[in-house]
């Protein structure tokens, strides 16, 4: 018997997935973003606000200037499938990070599937980061006795790019 059990608590699966426009000046353009984003996702987003005044680009403290959803659990998995099909399911190797994260943008939101071009709002590009986790990642952010993930139990950069060759059949390059 040379099979290993894997154990459940190695298991990864995805945490969230959240679609973030930048567009940076308020009113209508955030407005377009608001509406591709609710088309993309199916969800409603909420506004980003600017954090500090440039005066150089007209920018106010406390403006809004970009958009935000955050989408979890089948929903984000379906969306994943969508996403990396406007990548053509190859993914660099640089946008994974050391902790099971992945991050990449789409130039234009008309790539991908299932999303039709309205002129009203245009062709915009968003940013995308894919979380992942294993069972016991709530100790990190819990109320009460807060505590780290133990060095062994973090997602590895290997880990994730395997876990998302093996589900979602994307190839690192």
């Amino acid at each position: 018997m040379t099979q290993q059990t894997v154990s459940p608590m190695k298991k990864i699966s995805v945490a969230k997935v959240v679609l973030n426009m930048g567009v940076g000046k308020s009113g209508e353009p955030v407005e377009k973003a608001k509406r591709a984003l609710k088309h993309i996702s199916g969800q409603q987003p909420s506004p980003r606000y600017a954090k500090a005044t440039q005066r150089d680009w007209g920018v106010h403290k406390g403006e809004p200037i970009g958009v935000a959803v955050t989408v979890r659990n089948e929903e984000a998995i379906q969306l994943i499938k969508r996403l990396f099909a406007a990548k053509g399911n190859q993914m660099k190797g640089s946008s994974f990070d050391n902790f099971g994260n992945l991050s990449f943008g789409i130039k234009e939101h008309i790539d991908i599937p299932g999303v039709k071009y309205d002129p009203q709002d245009g062709i915009l590009g968003l940013d995308i980061s894919i979380s992942l986790t294993r069972p016991g990642f709530s100790i990190r952010v819990r109320s009460k006795h807060k505590a780290s993930v133990g060095r062994t139990h973090i997602i590895t950069s290997d880990e994730a790019k395997a876990f998302l060759t093996h589900e979602f059949g994307i190839q690192v390059v």
